[in-house]
């Protein structure tokens, strides 16, 4: 109760009792990247048209722009804030179609359009120019995004998702604690690992489809042991479910909350940390008065069976046991269970 109590005052919101005892046994953290490491709002970086004329950036971005109107992905909602940023005016899709983890196609002017991975148009039909591009983007950890028109490759855009503040400090703290860190992400290896080392990730999963994250959990489990999984999103969901702790962003979507075991209220990663703390110091606790309460038992009872024990001293000790108890659980709150470089955040 204490240790709950704490982790809701710190923003922490432990819904099934288990968890908070499970999660001390935690070998490896799984996070998925956008919206979890990162701030889930991303911008467009760069435009690049091909053939390098500068004027063809608004095509580009026109015909980008007017097809991710009809997605909810933040990739494609950046797009098309770029594109109204720009003033550039957008004609609405028709047939749309999202394409599960690779991006979207749909008609703009009766001409075919698809925005998505470079895979789409398949690697043959990308020039050494454009594979240069690509690769110097994703160095950059950027997410790269091809635009085609009737199956020609027009330009590409690259987008880039800021960090949140505390994700470099909290993985450094994790992994100090013994802990595998493990991202989780859609995004091109190239672009993953770029992003990885930047943070300081001990191990990634790219280019991972929607339904394969469950997939990456079991392979976490069996790699590692106990596991748990930090996510947002709808299709976090179902990973988040199959890991041994659940962990869900209080940010994100309802649906990945409500698979939670543990909801971080306010999204920053340092409570993660400090949930991690918290249930160690929880247990070390428990331990404490599982001690005591059976040290008084152990003494008194082959005492009184031998009839040297006064029924005074008997409830005495019974009291002194239930007060002890009491007292050592509330100097829980005493535990530090976040580092100093938190203490700003929290």
């Amino acid at each position: 109760m204490v240790g709950t109590g704490m982790g809701a005052e710190r923003g922490i919101l432990i819904r099934k009792g288990e968890a908070i005892q499970t999660m001390k046994e935690v070998k490896a953290i799984i996070l998925d990247k956008t919206g979890t490491l990162t701030k889930g709002k991303p911008e467009v970086t760069d435009i690049i048209p091909l053939g390098g004329n500068p004027n063809d950036e608004n095509t580009v971005l026109y015909y980008a722009a007017s097809v991710e109107q009809g997605s909810e992905h933040p990739l494609g909602k950046a797009i098309v804030n770029k594109a109204k940023e720009m003033g550039i005016k957008l004609d609405k899709p028709k047939m749309f179609k999202a394409i599960k983890g690779m991006g979207v196609k749909s008609y703009v002017n009766n001409a075919e359009v698809i925005v998505g991975k470079p895979s789409l148009l398949g690697s043959n039909d990308l020039d050494a120019e454009v594979e240069k591009a690509l690769k110097r983007l994703q160095e950059e950890a950027k997410t790269v995004m091809i635009v085609a028109v009737n199956r020609r490759l027009i330009g590409l855009i690259a987008v880039a998702d800021t960090l949140k503040d505390d994700t470099v400090d909290a993985i450094k703290e994790l992994e100090s604690m013994g802990l595998k860190t493990v991202m989780l992400t859609g995004d091109n290896r190239k672009t993953a690992e770029a992003i990885a080392k930047q943070i300081g990730i001990s191990d990634v999963y790219a280019e991972v489809m929607p339904d394969e994250k469950v997939e990456v959990v079991k392979k976490a489990q069996a790699k590692y042991g106990m596991v748990a999984m930090v996510g947002d999103g709808i299709n976090d969901a179902p990973a988040i479910t199959q890991a041994n702790v659940g962990v869900a962003i209080g940010t994100g979507t309802d649906i990945a909350i409500e698979a939670g075991d543990v909801i971080l209220v306010r999204g920053d990663l340092s409570s993660l940390v400090t949930a991690v703390k918290l249930s160690k110091a929880t247990f070390r606790k428990i331990k404490q008065n599982l001690f005591w309460a059976f040290f008084y038992n152990t003494i008194a009872i082959p005492i009184a069976i031998l009839g040297l024990l006064h029924p005074v001293i008997a409830e005495l000790c019974m009291a002194i046991s239930s007060v002890s108890v009491v007292t050592n659980a509330n100097l829980l709150r005493r535990a530090k269970i976040h580092p100093p470089i938190f203490k700003v955040i929290l």
